[in-house]
């Protein structure tokens, strides 16, 4: 496949991230921007995944991995202080 779709969806997956960041900032509840969050992290890390394959780097895949397990590790978090009642 060649390179360039690549560092195509890379850009689009940080556009989409980034379109998510005013959800972030004034979400009308916690739970809107929990899942903004959580959403845009994994859009980034995918971000990182298909730059990853752009650029031939296999570090970089240790990268996304990181991003998305905590990721998935803070949204459970806050969850549990949504659920508690605690925010």
């Amino acid at each position: 496949m060649n390179p360039d779709v690549y560092l195509a969806a890379a850009v689009a997956e940080l556009t989409v991230a980034l379109l998510l960041l005013p959800r972030l900032a004034i979400g009308p509840s916690v739970s809107d921007r929990v899942v903004a969050l959580n959403t845009a992290s994994t859009q980034a890390a995918l971000a990182v995944l298909f730059y990853s394959a752009y650029a031939d780097r296999t570090i970089y895949l240790d990268v996304a991995v990181w991003l998305v397990s905590f990721s998935y590790l803070g949204a459970i978090v806050w969850a549990r202080f949504l659920e508690r009642g605690l925010l």
